[in-house]
């Protein structure tokens, strides 16, 4: 560990589980001098106070990242436009931005429309680590620890500012990767984006039935552990479907027509279609959970 913090002033827009995390883990190792947090509720930001994620609550954005060696956007993906043009004819030579959104295209494309020319002082990132509980209360200092974070870095970044961002993740633990921002759109449109999705419209469609209570009562760890992340901030993950919306589509389509490849098998008694599928996911997801698919 240095003697002196890497970072002297970090701004935090959003300081729930994802902002929170991100500034308890720099405060856990020691390299961040002060913590100054935005949020859209006064009583959000006086509990991540009285937790010790933020030192000061900000008054006002454009002073505050005048003098900021980092910023992270962690807000829904949604409020981020509105967050980049508050901030971006203020921002200091040698500040950084860098975000935790979970989509990046169209996070990008806001950035470039209000950062103009300072666009490469935008670092996009995305930490793949959450928890179906949000807020300040739900942030901890070890949420990044051993967890992948990908970085996106643009064509106009430097190469400094590029290592300032993954060093900030690198203290809170987590392990940086880097694709670019229509990769990452693709790939977690598959993994994470259309899961959400999924779950999302099972429980609701077991929600929405007159006796959902008795469906509800015999559910047991199978339907536990499909559902879990159906508990996830409705707000974020509209945001974050619609952010993405094309690549997601592209996934759910790919989705239904194996959907109908099974439906039809079952339609027919076919279990020969049944249980190869079924060897094939079991063989698949065994792999993935062994570490080796890495």
């Amino acid at each position: 560990m240095s003697d002196e913090p890497e970072f002297g002033k970090v701004v935090v827009f959003g300081v729930g589980l994802i902002g929170g995390s991100f500034a308890l883990g720099l405060k856990a190792t020691e390299q961040v001098d002060e913590v100054v947090g935005f949020g859209r509720s006064l009583a959000t930001l006086k509990q991540a106070l009285d937790l010790g994620i933020i030192d000061r609550v900000g008054a006002n954005a454009g002073q505050e990242v005048a003098d900021a060696d980092l910023v992270l956007i962690a807000s829904p993906v949604g409020q981020m436009p509105e967050i980049m043009a508050r901030i971006a004819p203020y921002l200091g030579a040698q500040t950084v931005v860098t975000d935790g959104g979970s989509t990046k295209m169209e996070v990008v494309a806001s950035a470039r429309e209000h950062f103009g020319d300072k666009i490469g002082q935008f670092v996009p990132a995305h930490p793949i680590a959450g928890a179906e509980n949000s807020g300040a209360a739900a942030a901890r200092g070890d949420l990044y620890r051993e967890k992948k974070v990908v970085l996106t870095p643009l064509p106009e970044n430097t190469v400094l500012n590029v290592a300032r961002v993954r060093s900030a993740w690198e203290w809170c633990g987590a392990q940086v990767h880097e694709l670019s921002p229509s990769a990452h759109d693709r790939i977690f449109a598959a993994v994470s984006h259309l899961p959400h999705l999924l779950s999302f419209a099972l429980v609701y469609d077991l929600a929405v039935r007159e006796d959902c209570d008795q469906f509800f009562s015999y559910a047991a760890s199978g339907f536990r552990d499909f559902s879990r992340i159906s508990a996830s901030h409705p707000e974020m993950w509209r945001d974050i479907c619609l952010a993405n919306r094309q690549a997601l589509l592209e996934e759910l389509d790919r989705y239904r027509a194996h959907l109908d490849v099974l439906r039809d098998a079952l339609d027919k008694g076919d279990g020969d279609v049944l249980e190869r599928t079924f060897d094939v996911a079991r063989k698949a997801r065994r792999d993935w959970a062994e570490g080796k698919v890495k």
